[in-house]
């Protein structure tokens, strides 16, 4: 694993991501939606609806919502969406991955395209970017509070079946194989509090974002999270830490 903080990514954007509470909500939706039209509606024999119904309760979902959406998921005449992704650069030469759930592949690409265009990137063909990710369980433990030094959690980690424990002063962050993510995060979260804990694109190397960058492909990065049809966005983005 690389130096990559992804805790220092994740604070930094946490007050614009709770001001979209209800674009969460959306997102969470279509992603419960797909899960369940995959793997069927009962999460106990679809690790990844479980997965994504979890995420939901995490970000204090409403049950009415979560219900709304596995009954689409399981009734007639709903919306067929489709996962499609997209690959581009953005400033500075950060590399950028767009996951996103569509019932208008035409829409989704336009819109997309433009968020890229208007705000120092582009989009890459196909293959060109998803290769310097990993995909990886991702599970954050806040040390505020925590009684816990650096050997303690490593051997909490370990035996858990984790694959890597990077630490600073603020946080623990232990990374899974996607395999065992389900088994690690439960380990753990008997015998801690988790902050967060997910699937997710953990990017091989990272890119220094020079100063003069950062409010670009800030804009970048916000324009394509606001958009209806994107449910995740990674980068390889490494930020200044703020003065």
């Amino acid at each position: 694993m690389s130096g990559h903080s992804k805790w220092h990514n994740i604070q930094g954007r946490k007050n614009a991501q709770d001001a979209k509470r209800g674009k969460i909500f959306q997102k969470l939706s279509r992603d419960i939606y797909m899960a369940a039209k995959s793997g069927g509606p009962d999460p106990d024999s679809n690790p990844q609806l479980r997965l994504m119904m979890d995420k939901a309760r995490a970000a204090n979902m409403p049950k009415d919502n979560i219900k709304r959406a596995l009954d689409k998921a399981t009734g007639a005449g709903g919306a067929n969406y489709e996962e499609i992704t997209y690959e581009g650069y953005g400033p500075a030469g950060v590399a950028i991955l767009v996951h996103t759930l569509t019932d208008n592949r035409n829409r989704t690409v336009s819109s997309v395209k433009a968020a890229f265009s208007r705000n120092g990137g582009n989009l890459a063909e196909s293959g060109s970017v998803s290769f310097m990710f990993d995909r990886r369980g991702y599970i954050a433990i806040a040390r505020e509070d925590l009684d816990v030094d650096e050997d303690q959690m490593l051997d909490d980690v370990l035996e858990a079946g984790a694959e890597d424990l990077q630490t600073s002063d603020e946080v623990f962050e232990i990374y899974t194989e996607v395999a065992d993510f389900e088994a690690v995060r439960d380990a753990l979260q008997a015998k801690y509090d988790l902050d967060n804990a997910e699937i997710t694109m953990v990017p091989q190397n990272t890119v220094p974002v020079p100063a003069d960058k950062v409010e670009q492909l800030q804009r970048l990065i916000d324009r394509l999270e606001e958009d209806d049809d994107v449910s995740e966005v990674f980068t390889s983005a490494d930020f200044p830490d703020e003065d």
